[in-house]
């Protein structure tokens, strides 16, 4: 046999297109021509496969090799095709048995003995896989990771030699089966640390509740940080399919999978951050902070702080819930469906209204601190909270408020209700919005003098209403009513403020 055929995949992303691997042999003086779109790592596979070739002991054949990775106008990426070559070659040359590699996938990085090395970015590939309805052979060390993918034939070696032995039917690869991961056990930060702080707690806890994006704005030490660090604590789990899109994500920038099995993300990015970084890109693209927050929280802490382009860019992701980064020879996709949390001074100096100490900035040094934030952005956050400074006997007092798992069984109740609409409030569209509501002409009236006095945009309105309507949920009532809405409306108040 002069062609063979081998089946793996690229990576893309979260996607993992399938690819083809040919292999032919013909007369001529000894050369190995590979094409197919290969980038550096790829290309020097050729000496990488010849190596482990010789060393584990197969002969390499001493012909015309030409290899070509379909479709050819498919970027390829790293060193993930080095085990589907060395098996191509051993197929073409008649290694192996020409039916052996059917309905089969591999991916594997070849050392120059033949052992197999880890590659990134296993799962998708391994997610594809099942769907094609193959099995894949992978190395040792992405096993349970290629597991994860569930219904799926994985077989993992730790050397050529075993993927070889396997397929002659000399030694077979046991298939790997991997359990759920267990949930994680860490404790999280609790509730009940909190003193005093009301208001914010009630935010805190609406904005769980509904999948809202929030912003607490208060002198420092105040309690931002302290508030935004305990909401995972009273945010649901993660569903079993939430779980497995989150570790793709974690899977192709190479960070570890069962460590937080089950809770969601929560990530807390300088302000010193990137674009690029906050959002993904780069010369190989990559997820950013947005993906890897993908079903969990984004933290911005000094909100402020950060560049105004680098806050910029997350508007459009806020809203579709992905991110797409295109370049000129290839495009990725990443999830970014992300709850941000920020917090900020509401001065340079952080005192305004601070009645413990005198705030001495300028009131041009004010507009310009507080105008790093573009309207725009200001209209995505849903809820704005102020958070005074506490007086000295509510922080020495001797009373804990409510514990994360009381507010947490609320939070559950009210997604129950939201559930059973198809969708986060959050992320309910304008008619699925209005008819969940249901307002009266009385509470419409209402509503438009109120946006109309505090000149919000007819964005911050439909956020009023998903407020609202959360604020109705956590109340056990079928629709919001009036004493919702004010409540929702109150938490615009910052909104008007900043934006002058």
């Amino acid at each position: 046999m002069t062609l063979a055929i081998v089946h793996t995949r690229a990576g893309l992303g979260l996607e993992a297109p399938e690819v083809q691997v040919e292999v032919h042999l013909s007369n001529g003086l000894p050369s190995m021509t590979l094409v197919g779109l290969p980038e550096t790592a790829v290309k020097e596979s050729r000496e990488r496969v010849r190596s482990a070739l010789v060393n584990a002991g197969f002969e390499y054949p001493l012909r015309r090799i030409t290899l070509n990775l379909a479709p050819a106008d498919l970027p390829k990426e790293g060193g993930r095709f080095d085990l589907p070559i060395a098996l191509g070659l051993l197929l073409a040359s008649g290694q192996l048995p020409p039916a052996c590699l059917e309905n089969t996938e591999s991916v594997g990085e070849l050392a120059l003995d033949g052992a197999l090395r880890r590659v990134e970015g296993v799962l998708p590939l391994a997610l594809a896989a099942r769907r094609a309805g193959r099995r894949l052979i992978v190395p040792w060390a992405n096993a349970d990771e290629a597991a994860l993918a569930g219904e799926l034939e994985v077989l993992p070696a730790d050397h050529l030699l075993e993927v070889v032995a396997h397929l002659l039917g000399q030694t077979p690869i046991t298939p790997h089966r991997l359990m759920r991961p267990p949930e994680a056990t860490r404790p999280l930060p609790d509730l009940a640390e909190v003193r005093g702080q009301f208001q914010a707690r009630r935010a805190l806890e609406v904005a769980a509740a509904g999948g809202h994006n929030l912003l607490f704005a208060g002198p420092p030490g105040t309690g931002k940080t302290m508030l935004a660090s305990r909401l995972p604590g009273i945010l649901p789990p993660l569903t079993d399919e939430e779980a497995l899109e989150v570790a793709a994500v974690r899977s192709v920038s190479g960070l570890p999978l069962r460590a937080e099995w089950g809770r969601r993300p929560f990530r807390s990015p300088h302000h010193t951050a990137s674009a690029v970084a906050l959002v993904g890109g780069g010369t190989r693209p990559r997820p950013g902070e947005i993906s890897l927050a993908h079903h969990g929280v984004l933290f911005l802490d000094e909100l402020p702080e950060f560049p105004r382009h680098v806050l910029e860019v997350m508007r459009e992701p806020m809203e579709s819930g992905r991110i797409h980064i295109a370049r000129a020879s290839h495009e990725r996709r990443y999830p970014a469906r992300f709850q941000l949390v920020a917090a900020m001074n509401p001065c340079p100096c952080g005192h305004l209204g601070d009645p413990r100490q005198a705030c001495h900035c300028t009131a041009a040094q004010i507009q310009r601190y507080q105008s790093r934030l573009s309207g725009p952005l200001l209209d995505r956050i849903d809820l704005q909270v102020e958070v005074p400074a506490l007086p000295p006997e509510q922080l020495t007092a001797n009373q804990a408020g409510e514990d994360s798992a009381t507010v947490r069984r609320r939070v559950l109740a009210a997604r129950e209700c939201q559930l059973a609409r198809g969708a986060l409030n959050a992320h309910l569209a304008g008619r699925e919005l209005e008819a969940a509501c249901g307002l009266s002409a009385a509470d419409r009236a209402w509503l438009a003098e109120v946006l109309e006095r505090l000149r919000l945009s007819a964005r911050a309105y439909h956020r009023v209403l998903r407020v609202a309507l959360t604020l109705a949920d956590l109340a056990g009532a079928s629709a919001p009513e009036r004493e919702q809405l004010i409540e929702a409306v109150g938490y615009r108040q910052l909104d008007r403020l900043l934006k002058g």
